[in-house]
């Protein structure tokens, strides 16, 4: 505890210093390009951001359209309609600058500890409507570690909507390339806790494919529908795109090669009252993939999973969230065990992901998450290694995290993060089989967004 509380004065100062320097931009009502484009601040949509709430979640599922008179199709001067083209009635551009600092409990053998990144990225996006039936959220992010942009979190969405049985259906296409990440709750893992994270602290090594894996390397299409507000659905299919390599690609060098296509799945009920929202859900996907190659034998991954979100208004404006995701996935490595990649085919991998977070208003939240990973165990899979290694082969890893996020304006977020491992790769004392302890991966982060 000592150790925690010393290293929360050493950021101190920087803290401070970070938040002056950014008292110098104007206290603005509307972040980026969907607050210019609907005329409305950021807590119409986010309770904060991503965290969306119901009207946030109503305008991603109409394909981020909807403009400040409320309706889709612009009336030009006259009362003539448009064409559907207005691209630059509100230019659909933001950008983002994050900056951190990141300090583990013990650090790294032959690394430094304490570590600035300014910036740790910088992002843009053209997010908003580019017809009146068509809109985008696209990220394009410069990675200082790798020192180039690249493309991120892509969802371009067409929507429509009708009647059916008298109740309304709203009904869309999708093309993304990360698996959740056209998914309206924050309970799923694109846009799940946490909302932060260093990019160089060291993590479990074992995620479902679901989970991350397949983030930004995949395109996928499909199509969803919502009925009376109440049922949602969402089908898609994906495949391998190792977008910055040459097409068609060989394969090599890439732990998931997506034979044919990927099919995934989401049904999710939601209810509504003037106090809470509730949301129960099931969401999943199967691959067969080949690590390396495009031909040959092939690994078969199943991932299915159980979500719940829970928003509950409290004292007017104060926000309780409850939130948890279940994992299960089943895979049989043929094609890895006949490379000796694993030392058995069968594997299992399970996930567990709950947090429970306390708004203050738009200013102020806390968030405390858990999470849990159990799996076979394999030690080819899982070898000893320093810092990154398991000693016993086992997945196995846990721990909680504490955030706490102040946005002094909707465009500003300064918050601290502590993450603590009760497991890492398997083990609490000499996990990597090198002396290091799950806890020395304990990570103190602070994060300063500005969005303009």
């Amino acid at each position: 505890m000592k150790r925690i509380i010393s290293r929360l004065i050493a950021v101190i100062p920087a803290l401070v210093l970070i938040y002056l320097a950014g008292m110098s931009p104007r206290r603005a009502e509307a972040v980026p390009s969907f607050a210019r484009q609907t005329g409305l601040p950021c807590s119409s949509c986010h309770y904060t951001p991503p965290e969306l709430n119901p009207a946030g979640r109503l305008f991603k599922l109409l394909a981020y359209v909807q403009r400040s008179n409320n309706t889709k199709v612009v009336v030009a001067e006259g009362g003539k309609k448009n064409a559907g083209l207005d691209l630059l009635e509100s230019l659909p551009l933001s950008v983002m600058l994050e900056t951190s600092y990141t300090s583990l409990n013990t650090p790294e053998p032959t690394h430094q500890n304490g570590n600035f990144e300014f910036p740790q990225d910088i992002s843009l996006f053209l997010s908003g409507a580019w017809t009146s039936n068509v809109g985008s959220f696209l990220q394009v992010t410069y990675d200082t570690q790798n020192d180039h942009f690249g493309i991120d979190n892509t969802d371009i969405r067409y929507a429509s909507q009708t009647k059916l049985n008298g109740k309304d259906l709203v009904y869309g296409l999708d093309f993304n390339n990360n698996p959740t990440v056209e998914d309206l709750w924050n309970s799923t893992p694109a846009w799940g806790f946490p909302w932060i994270a260093s990019d160089f602290a060291p993590t479990p090594a074992a995620a479902p494919i679901i989970d991350g894996p397949l983030a930004q390397d995949v395109a996928g299409f499909g199509g969803y529908t919502m009925w009376d507000s109440h049922v949602y659905l969402d089908v898609a299919a994906y495949t391998s795109e190792h977008v910055g390599n040459p097409q068609p690609n060989s394969g090599t060098g890439f732990s998931y090669n997506i034979r044919g296509a990927a099919p995934y799945w989401r049904l999710a009920l939601q209810e509504l009252t003037n106090t809470t929202q509730y949301e129960i859900g099931t969401y999943g996907m199967h691959m067969r993939s080949s690590p390396n190659t495009v031909i040959g034998p092939e690994d078969d991954y199943t991932d299915y999973a159980f979500d719940t979100q829970i928003d509950r208004t409290l004292f007017r404006t104060d926000v309780l969230s409850l939130r948890g995701t279940y994992i299960r996935e089943n895979s049989d490595l043929l094609a890895s065990l006949s490379q000796g990649l694993v030392a058995q085919g069968g594997h299992d991998l399970n996930t567990f992901m709950a947090n429970t977070e306390y708004h203050i208003g738009n200013k102020y939240t806390g968030t405390f998450g858990w999470f849990d990973t159990s799996g076979t165990v394999d030690p080819t899979r899982y070898a000893p290694a320093p810092v990154t290694g398991s000693a016993n082969g086992s997945p196995r890893s846990a721990g909680y995290i504490l955030n706490f996020s102040y946005w002094p304006w909707q465009n500003l977020q300064i918050a601290p993060q502590y993450t603590g491992y009760t497991r890492f790769n398997g083990g609490s004392t000499d996990y990597d089989g090198s002396g290091r302890n799950a806890s020395a991966n304990n990570t103190m982060y602070l994060d300063v967004k500005f969005l303009f």
